[in-house]
This record gives C-alpha cells, structure tokens and sequence, in this order.
C-alpha cells in the first residue's frame, strides 16, 4: 500500500469516526472502500479488463495489408500524418 495525505472537512472526518466506531473498521478502511466505489462507477475500468478487452478484439479485423508486422512503424507515422 501506498500513503497518502488527504485533506477533510470536519464534518467529513466526523461522520468517518463515526462510521468507523459503528462498524468496527478504520477510517481508513472506509476511505479505501469510498475510493474502489468511485472508481468502479466512474466509467474507467481498471487495468485487467481493459487487457481483457483488447485481447478479445485481437485478430478480427483485417488491414488488407501483408506487410504490417514488418511496417507497422511505417503505418503509425502515416496514420498520425493524417
């Protein structure tokens, strides 16, 4: 785990403490948790499944081109000249 510095407001770090003494778990447990819901609602999938992803795209579309494993740095540079 990394550690962070995060700035609350009272009212925040209150209902956190309270929150936390209800239930059993640490603040920062439940600042964790706050931080995995939002990044799981926030439309930004996390790493494994954007890899998944790509991987099931692979291989079903067709360039036309032979050559491209060869030339693909030739390609890049021309689809970025466009």
């Amino acid at each position: 785990m990394v550690r962070v510095q995060v700035q609350l407001t009272d009212n925040q770090i209150e209902s956190l403490r309270r929150l936390a003494s209800a239930t059993g778990r640490s603040v920062a447990d439940l600042v964790r948790q706050g931080v995995d819901q939002y990044l799981s609602v926030s439309g930004q999938p996390d790493r494994e499944k954007r890899k998944k992803s790509a991987l099931r795209v692979m291989g079903k579309f067709s360039s036309g081109a032979a050559d491209i494993s060869t030339r693909h740095d030739h390609y890049l540079a021309e689809a970025f000249r466009q």
